[in-house]
């Protein structure tokens, strides 16, 4: 088996120019020996130390005439970067090598690493990148690293030798935007090597609906070997349309990634094959290039991570900065078209009418829509016009079993009568009781128990669109607004009951369903008829006492009962001389579905709270009510059933079921009966309240945030637990610093302030002091004589002279106030004392 691993090729040298990287330590007869001195000598020639074979100088290179890469690393995690020539290129001249990057070193989402300068650089509009990942989302042709192998299952008819055409032609096939599978009996492999400097992980998306293909996906090492990982390498099945996702955490090194799938031919009847799309890896060592957005996609901002969609009546080509509009009168486009489509003229099959229900005067009117979204025109030669709504009719009769009595709306007749649906309800003669059912002839108002809807994971819109429509004498499906639209017309069937002279009889059928179609498809189109109701099997000399999904012609209803609820007694084995356990006296203990609450009473059926152990969480215990029609001589209102349903995340799957503690049968009176059903499924589904994350310790400038649920783990499925984030820190070691230097300033400014208001202080409690012997002294007597020295702290104060100088603006006042007032200026004259006083 050849496996090609995908990235540039890169080669070791000794005997290299200077600052080039070292080779292995080989013998010098080995052969790594002799590709080193070679690598020595190419790189020579390309920096000009070797002359050419004309003689002639060789021309200095160019940057176009050149790019980078990366050697391989060595054992201390280092490389370096090598100026690699392009091909049919003579030059002198190369860049010397240089040191690289570190090989775990990889840019962030919407970056590339520009090998140039050895630093990422953003995405530019109409790219993408994913950092440390690649992504296949193109399947035109099959990408460059996978391949395909195919064998054939040895069988005991003999080996696949003895098949004339063996299983050459098998293989996956490009189909656009997914990859699909081979339809036969052969086993064929799709497989991809990668090589991961860091630990990562695989997502692929998938359609996996035929249980008669088998479908796995695996990973092994470069000694292929089935890495630890593959555990649940088996893909589970996927509902019909819907798309699936897998996800497959890789470690560093080697990985051989394979999706290999095997056929089981049924007859003549084909396989479906398995779809595969967006397979994306996360781990590479770096991305040198962004990825240009697919047709039908752009990208308008530089670092952009991934591709939009182009809506409707939109397209774009590789590499689309913006979305380009069609020509909306006479052009359409899907959503994610990478070009735009011609309207055709509009036909009869471009509009459907429907009816509105019945007035009082008992009319309906025909009203006529266009199928949206409308992709017809009208103004072609060949077109035809929507009709004209608002005729109105007759309404037709209300279906059997319902009368309309004297209203616009039809009802169902009351137990125990009938009715054709055009007579008032009569109770059934003696004797005789009613042939209970339904029968739908006249569509004028979609029935209570009908709903429609259309479904499509892909097509959001279809949500709101309806599946199916009215239309008098029959129902008719609407058209969807893009492929694999699902149109759901579901018949709810509250139960089933046969006539009671049929209810001894042996092999009876439950129910019937009869109805007559017609597929008239402007498109590729399939009918689907199911039939599901899941049922408790309690059988006689039969051991099978599972809960089952019965479908329609496919179990054998002999001495079956089947309900929500039914009761066997079982005789063990080896007991009365059985060598196989039997079970008798099958019952029904619900036949009916009374309703779901969290209360603990409904319908006077009463749960007690001592009944059950309390739970330990939180979360409410959800509480199933059922009651049977079945009545006895000692429960003359027949059976109750309450199923107290409880979240327990230690009992995956179907969980257990236990009896009250005071009722080991289920039962205290034979009439009502409890029990209580523990299960993970019973968990509400996890959501962002249901994890914390734990910040770990600052590491060179790094911190890993790590995501981790809350104990105890009470929910399940749900949004899954996000990747550990790393984020750049300063260290513990830096704020130290910081702190001490701001604490020291702190310090410094402090005992500053105190120096100063000190200083201060002194000041004024000698001004204090002075001003209080003079207000003491008495007015009549001369002060006392001073010193005329100045006391150590004490300005010369008595020096300064102060005037009471008016500024301009009151200069100007008071010349307009001269005539009305006197004016006068104070002034501070100076002391003066006789030295002889």
């Amino acid at each position: 088996m050849l496996l090609l691993r995908p990235g540039p090729t890169r080669g070791r040298g000794r005997g290299r120019p200077a600052g080039a990287p070292r080779c292995g330590l080989s013998p010098p007869w080995s052969s790594a020996w002799i590709c080193c001195w070679a690598l020595a000598g190419c790189r020579a020639a390309w920096a000009g130390d070797l002359p050419s074979s004309s003689g002639r100088p060789l021309p200095p290179c160019l940057e176009e005439d050149y790019h980078f890469e990366y050697t391989e690393c060595d054992s201390s995690g280092s490389r370096w970067r090598v100026a690699i020539p392009d091909s049919a290129v003579d030059c002198s001249g190369l860049p010397d090598p240089v040191r690289g990057k570190e090989c775990t070193f990889s840019c962030a989402s919407g970056e590339y690493l520009e090998m140039k300068n050895q630093v990422c650089s953003k995405c530019g509009e109409g790219t993408y990148s994913l950092g440390s990942g690649i992504k296949f989302d193109e399947w035109d042709e099959l990408p460059a690293g996978f391949s395909n192998v195919a064998t054939f299952m040895d069988t005991v008819v003999g080996p696949s030798d003895s098949r004339p055409d063996g299983c050459n032609n098998s293989s996956w096939v490009p189909r656009g935007n997914y990859i699909e599978s081979n339809r036969d009996d052969c086993t064929v492999s799709l497989i991809y090597a990668v090589h991961l400097k860091k630990s990562g992980y695989v997502f692929f998306e998938y359609q996996y609906v035929d249980n008669n293909i088998f479908f796995e996906f695996f990973i092994q090492n470069d000694q292929c070997q089935e890495m630890d990982t593959t555990a649940d390498k088996w893909v589970k099945l996927t509902d019909s349309g819907a798309w699936g996702s897998h996800s497959v955490m890789l470690k560093s090194g080697t990985n051989i990634l394979y999706w290999r799938t095997t056929g089981i031919l049924m007859g003549s009847k084909a396989v479906k094959p398995v779809l595969v799309k967006n397979i994306t890896i996360e781990g590479v060592a770096y991305t040198s290039e962004c990825f240009p957005c697919k047709p039908g996609t752009f990208s308008d901002e530089p670092g952009s991570f991934i591709c939009q969609v182009c809506p409707r009546n939109t397209y774009s080509e590789k590499g689309a900065k913006e979305c380009i509009k069609c020509d909306e009168d006479s052009q359409f486009s899907e959503e994610g078209s990478s070009e735009c489509k011609e309207r055709p003229p509009c036909t009869t099959k471009d509009y459907f009418q429907i009816h509105t229900p019945c007035d009082e005067e008992g009319k309906t009117q025909i009203m006529y829509k266009w199928i949206e979204p409308k992709i017809c025109r009208e103004d072609l030669t060949d077109a035809i016009r929507l009709p004209p709504s608002g005729e109105k009719k007759d309404c037709p009769p209300c279906n059997p079993g319902f009368y309309n009595n004297g209203s616009s709306s039809c009802h169902p007749c009351p137990p125990g009568t009938f009715s054709d649906g055009t007579k008032e309800c009569r109770p059934c003669p003696a004797g005789t009781e009613p042939a209970l059912g339904f029968e739908y002839k006249w569509w004028n108002v979609l029935p209570g128990n009908m709903k429609t809807s259309c479904f499509n994971v892909g097509n959001s819109k279809c949500d709101g669109m309806n599946g199916w429509e009215v239309a008098g004498d029959h129902i008719q499906s609407g058209a969807g607004g893009s492929d694999n639209d699902y149109l759901i017309l579901n018949l709810h069937i509250p139960g089933f009951k046969p006539p009671t002279s049929m209810t001894g009889a042996m092999g009876s059928e439950l129910g019937r369903i009869t109805f007559v179609f017609e597929t008239l498809c402007s498109a590729d189109c399939i009918l689907y008829f199911m039939v599901g109701k899941k049922l408790a099997l309690c059988t006689n000399n039969i051991t099978d006492f599972t809960v089952k999904e019965v479908v329609a012609g496919s179990d054998d209803y002999t001495n079956l009962v089947g309900a929500f609820v039914c009761q066997s007694t079982i005789i063990p084995s080896e007991s009365k001389g059985f060598r196989a356990a039997l079970s008798s006296q099958s019952i029904i203990l619900a036949d009916t579905f009374l309703g779901v609450t969290v209360e603990t009473t409904l319908q006077n059926i009463n749960i007690k709270e001592d009944m059950f152990p309390v739970s330990p969480s939180q979360i409410p215990d959800v509480h199933f009510f059922y009651k049977s029609s079945t009545t006895t001589t000692s429960c003359v209102k027949g059976r109750s059933t309450a199923v107290k349903m409880r979240c327990n995340p230690a009992k995956p799957g179907a969980g257990t079921i236990s009896v009250p503690s005071k009722c080991p049968a289920g039962t205290c009176d034979g009439c009502t009966f409890y029990f209580l059903w523990e299960s993970a499924e019973a968990c509400p589904l996890c959501t962002e309240r249901d994890f914390h994350e734990i910040e770990g310790a600052c590491k060179r400038g790094f911190q890993e945030t790590l995501y981790v649920w809350n104990e105890p783990k009470w929910c399940i499925k749900g949004i899954s637990l996000p990747e550990k984030k790393l984020s750049t820190c300063e260290t513990v070691d830096f704020w130290l610093k910081v702190g001490a230097g701001v604490g020291a300033f702190t310090a410094v400014l402090l005992v500053a302030l105190t120096c100063y208001f000190w200083k201060k202080n002194q000041k004024l409690e000698y001004k204090y002091s002075k001003l209080v012997m003079t207000t003491n002294s008495k007015e009549c007597e001369l002060p006392a004589a001073d010193s005329c020295a100045i006391m150590e702290g004490e300005d010369n104060e008595e020096e300064v002279v102060y005037s009471n100088k008016q500024s301009l603006l009151g200069k100007l006042k008071s010349l307009a106030t001269k005539d009305k007032e006197d004016h006068f200026e104070s002034v501070q004259l100076k002391s003066s004392r006789s030295p002889n006083i």
